[in-house]
């Protein structure tokens, strides 16, 4: 197993400006320990020119009290050099497994 270490992006909605409408994530990170205990790969040919790269790796994390009451904010993983989606969390306290999915092209801190 595979030992991580690194970024986990939050995004919180804010509106901007206030009364107007607009909604933003704002995004915040916060470091972590953790597992990495699924790692595989996927290369699927889609409409565009390149093939999209999507991984189905599982990372569990020893969470702290702000992931516990956040995680459903989580948005994004700094792993293996690249910002990964979160496509679903589960809670297993102290922990939190992280499932990724596509390369993350959203909003950073």
């Amino acid at each position: 197993m595979a030992r991580f270490y690194g970024e986990i992006g939050y995004g919180n909605s804010v509106e901007t400006p206030a009364l107007s409408g607009n909604w933003e994530d704002i995004i915040t990170e916060q470091a972590y320990f953790g597992d990495v205990i699924r790692n595989t790969r996927t290369l699927a040919e889609g409409e565009n020119l390149n093939s999209d790269i999507s991984v189905s790796n599982s990372i569990s994390i020893i969470a702290d009290q702000h992931a516990i009451e956040n995680f459903t904010n989580i948005r994004y993983i700094r792993w293996a050099g690249a910002l990964w989606t979160v496509d679903s969390v589960e809670v297993r306290s102290p922990r939190l497994i992280l499932s990724l999915g596509k390369v993350y092209n959203g909003p950073t801190a």
